[in-house]
């Protein structure tokens, strides 16, 4: 009965140590987890922030190589937007330089149309006649003296008067006086000159509707006249100028594929260009 005893008492004390033991390996496996999954989420935080470090290198770098690139865009437009300025001052140049040379082709033209009337309207030289005394007036009588006819307008003093208008900017009076002296003068060698005039003055006073429509008049109404590519030439400025860029693009183009030696074609050409045309 005693070793009974003793062995119920020795049971009891094994069960006890035995829960208790494994309660304390519950805890150290409930702890052991804990530390793992802590150590993981350190890991997995450290890997997500080296990921972020990299991307974030690599987009400053990105960025570094995108401003480098927006600078050397820049540049070109600036080179670009130099070259587009020095184009278009030459251009101007170019233009003044033309403008000139028709007024001393005008010039040249107006002379020798001078020197022609005048060569016309000269009077024969009278043949020298024996001398005879004058006829008595009739008793009481008067002679009558006939006032010299009133001197006609000259037409090239009309035309000179009308492009001193143009030289200085009074559009008004040059477009009054070129049409004065077309209508005037319809068969002159000038008319086509005037009417191409009258499409300059209002090309600079920007009535480039107007203007068209001037030039149109030259290129139809004087075929043959030396006017007729600087005509065209500025009916496609015209055209630009009002935003009207494919018509002004065509026009440019017909001046230099039939008009390619005229001085026209090279501005032609140089305005095709600016535009990144290409004029061929």
């Amino acid at each position: 009965m005693l070793t009974a005893a003793a062995l119920s008492a020795t049971a009891c004390v094994s069960s006890s140590d035995v829960e208790k033991l494994q309660s304390q390996i519950s805890d150290l496996q409930e702890q052991l987890a804990q530390v793992k999954r802590t150590s993981s989420s350190k890991e997995d935080v450290s890997n997500v922030n080296k990921t972020i470090a990299e991307q974030t290198q690599t987009l400053l770098k990105s960025n570094a190589t995108l401003v480098a690139k927006v600078g050397q865009i820049e540049d070109k437009m600036q080179n670009a937007q130099g070259s587009v300025e020095q184009t278009n001052y030459r251009l101007d140049k170019m233009s003044q330089q033309l403008t000139q040379t028709q007024h001393d082709v005008d010039e040249l033209k107006a002379a020798a149309a001078r020197a022609a009337a005048a060569a016309a309207a000269a009077p024969p030289v009278p043949v020298p006649a024996a001398t005879q005394p004058p006829s008595p007036l009739p008793s009481g009588g008067t002679m009558t003296v006939q006032p010299p006819a009133p001197a006609s307008e000259d037409p090239m003093q009309t035309y000179q008067s009308a492009y001193r208008d143009y030289q200085r900017g009074n559009y008004d009076l040059a477009v009054s006086g070129f049409r004065d002296f077309a209508a005037k003068n319809p068969n002159s060698e000038l008319s086509g000159n005037a009417a191409y005039w009258i499409g300059e003055s209002l090309y600079s006073q920007k009535k480039f509707r107007e203007a068209i429509q001037q030039f149109d008049s030259v290129v139809t109404k004087y075929p043959k006249s030396d006017k007729v590519a600087g005509a065209l030439l500025k009916k496609g400025y015209a055209y630009i100028a009002l935003g009207e860029k494919s018509q002004g693009i065509v026009q440019l183009q017909y001046v230099v594929h039939e008009h390619p030696t005229a001085p026209e074609a090279a501005l032609a050409r140089q305005k095709l260009k600016s535009l990144g045309v290409d004029s061929k």
